[in-house]
């Protein structure tokens, strides 16, 4: 909604600037306090106080991405690296019918869980040494941006999902 209202206000007339800058301010306040209360709950929550930790020890995974992936993929750390890829929807599927061989993409899945994922993979391409040289030898390769981010966000699911298995803090060179 907030972004919805701060793109209104750069197209709307002068006479009406004053009163969306009010709902903006309001959307604002009530982010800050939402964004509060999320971590009050994170920190009330004993079980949860390690896989933060560990979660948190990832370039790339803040506490948006940390607290989406608690709340929302309670599997991470339980199942494989196919089936949480899948749960996601960041596993390709086939589209093959008798000798018809279609192409592989990614569907389905936590679409919350996925869209934060996004984001923090696009950060990970750059802070994160793993993914980051994924991602440049998967464009070196010839992919598209998009494809190479998909590709990304399935290792960098996978990664965390094996630091949970595990219990480990995020290690660059055993990766």
């Amino acid at each position: 909604m907030l972004k919805a209202e701060q793109n209104r206000f750069r197209t709307i007339s002068l006479s009406l600037k004053a009163s969306v800058e009010r709902i903006i301010a309001c959307l604002k306040e009530e982010k800050k306090t939402l964004d509060g209360q999320i971590q009050k709950f994170m920190k009330e929550q004993e079980d949860w106080q390690e896989p933060t930790e560990i979660l948190g020890s990832a370039p790339g995974v803040g506490k948006v991405t940390t607290a989406t992936l608690l709340a929302e993929l309670p599997e991470l750390g339980k199942l494989d690296r196919k089936k949480i890829a899948a749960l996601v929807g960041v596993a390709p599927m086939n589209f093959d019918s008798g000798k018809k061989r279609g192409y592989r993409k990614t569907k389905g899945g936590r679409s919350d869980v996925r869209s934060v994922l996004y984001m923090s993979t696009l950060v990970a391409t750059r802070y994160n040494p793993v993914i980051q040289a994924q991602y440049q030898q998967l464009l070196k390769r010839g992919k598209e941006k998009k494809v190479a981010l998909t590709a990304c966000m399935r290792k960098f699911l996978t990664i965390l999902n094996a630091m949970m298995r595990d219990r480990q803090p995020f290690r660059c060179a055993a990766m």
